[in-house]
């Protein structure tokens, strides 16, 4: 009996401990940010941890200290009047600032370094500018940076009858240039999808275009495409599907292993049921495509994946959305359920064959419900979106493509009118994968559900407020530090920022 009660007090100062050390702190609220605003979270840079925040033409970082404290609020009163595409580049003493502005038919696309303070160290630099059509979309520059930071590319789009243009330049970490590319792509608004814009480490420009056979069909060819540090024209990989259809693809560039990963869900024919997961492996240093797989899901994992009784539609709703790269060059895709459905004046249902029909198939991105950033609350007149975010899939492959494991963590969620405080955030720390969710949106409860390289999921502690009202947003939250991240709130209808510490 003796014996007994230290065993459990063992357990309970083991469970005790877990839990003090998750612990969440919040940031002020300020009457300014309300739920309208976008924002993002740039990172943390010496001790400081920075926020940009937008509200219409008005920009400013707030900077906050380890304890969540504000310690100033910069206006960023440099930016012009109509300044929009904003992103951010973080170094641990500084970050660079990309931004965009329209002045009459002219585009402008700037960079600026910014200190941990958020203010100026340098003076704005022009990158590139381009001239547009009153009716043209201005939102055509795009900024991808390299997994070491070492190499970033701006690139920009443009439409033009059956071809698009597509204008690319390469700079190191201090912004100085290195080399700069113009191509022209054919294009078919119907059929073709250019997606994937990625850098590696080395400055090698990478993306992937998915065509289909007809308007209302899915994809059935697909290339990758990449240009060359310093080359003049691009390298294309050739279609290799085998009359199997794709959509949805996910490129991943394995620097470490000097690969890049290209992952999809496929099918045996149009509009059928997903029957598993493509892989195509191409290898830098050999310049060959080393795997090339159609691999099917086990009907194990599709009773675990279904929301309903039918065993062969168990993936339809699911959509890849990480692919995680290991040092042994295997690798782990991600795929999460979700569907919206819509009532009011147009009533309507949004699943994975949606996107062929609805007017963002004409751009030269998917349709994805997946936009990475903060959306408000939207209602159109008598219109009510409801958003679904349901159970996660996660699988894991060899260097050479071949499946080891495949888990579901169970999870159902909706909310109405927005997804913010939906679906999930991964954070690796102690050699593990955390996913965390809203377990009970009302409770302000996070789940924390852990995965390790065996593919053993283990259910943590969960991580809970001690101060009621604020609704966390984890699929917006940052990683910051090693066991370190920040999470958006809502606070009666005010932003604010949870600094995660586990």
């Amino acid at each position: 009996m003796r014996k007994l009660f230290f065993i459990l007090l063992a357990f309970l100062a083991t469970t005790i401990q877990e839990v003090k050390s998750q612990q969440i702190t919040f940031s002020e609220v300020n009457k300014q940010d309300k739920a309208d605003m976008n924002f993002e979270i740039i990172g943390k840079m010496k001790a400081n941890i920075l926020i940009y925040k937008n509200l219409r033409w008005k920009h400013k970082i707030t900077v906050l200290d380890n304890n969540m404290q504000e310690i100033e609020t910069v206006g960023l009163d440099f930016l012009p009047e109509k300044t929009f595409n904003v992103d951010f580049i973080a170094y641990p003493n500084h970050a660079y600032m990309v931004y965009q502005y329209q002045k009459k038919n002219i585009l402008y696309c700037m960079a600026v370094k910014l200190d941990a303070m958020g203010k100026k160290l340098t003076e704005p630099q022009q990158i590139d500018t381009t001239q547009i059509s009153f009716f043209a979309d201005n939102k055509i520059y795009t900024t991808v940076v390299s997994e070491n930071k070492e190499k970033i590319a701006v690139f920009k789009l443009q439409k033009k009858n059956d071809n698009y243009t597509l204008a690319t330049k390469l700079f190191d970490k201090d912004f100085n240039p290195l080399h700069q590319n113009r191509q022209v792509l054919n294009y078919n608004e119907r059929r073709d999808t250019y997606d994937n814009f990625s850098v590696d480490n080395e400055g090698n420009f990478v993306f992937t275009k998915e065509s289909r056979e007809g308007n209302r069909s899915t994809s059935n060819k697909l290339n990758v495409i990449f240009l060359k540090n310093g080359a003049d024209t691009f390298t294309i990989l050739p279609s290799l599907l085998d009359k199997n259809y794709i959509d949805n693809t996910k490129l991943k560039i394995d620097n470490l292993n000097n690969r890049y990963l290209i992952n999809s869900f496929f099918y045996k024919k149009n509009g059928g049921n997903v029957e598993g997961v493509f892989s195509m492996i191409y290898d830098k240093s050999t310049t060959t495509i080393s795997t090339l797989s159609f691999l099917p899901v086990y009907h194990s994992v599709r009773e675990s994946a279904k929301k309903n009784n039918q065993l062969r539609s168990a993936l339809n709703d699911f959509f890849i959305q990480q692919v995680i790269c290991k040092k042994n060059g295997g690798y782990i895709v991600v795929a999460e359920d979700f569907t919206s459905q819509t009532t009011g004046n147009n009533n309507s249902y949004w699943n994975r064959w949606d996107y062929l029909n609805n007017p963002y198939s004409s751009n030269s991105y998917y349709y994805s419900p997946y936009y990475g950033y903060y959306r408000p609350f939207n209602s159109f007149g008598n219109e009510s979106t409801r958003y679904y975010y349901n159970n996660i899939l996660i699988m894991s492959f060899t260097a050479s493509g071949v499946q080891e494991w495949s888990r579901v963590i169970q999870k159902d969620q909706f909310d109405d009118g927005t997804d913010n405080f939906l679906s999930y955030s991964i954070t690796p720390f102690n050699n593990e994968l955390h996913f965390l969710f809203n377990n009970d949106k009302k409770n302000q409860v996070i789940a924390d559900h852990s995965i390790n390289a065996n593919g053993d999921v283990k259910r943590n502690p969960t991580l809970k407020s001690e101060q009621k009202g604020h609704l966390f947003m984890p699929r917006l939250s940052k990683q910051v530090g090693a066991k370190q991240l920040i999470i958006p709130c809502n606070y009666r209808g005010y932003i604010c920022f949870a600094k995660v510490d586990v």
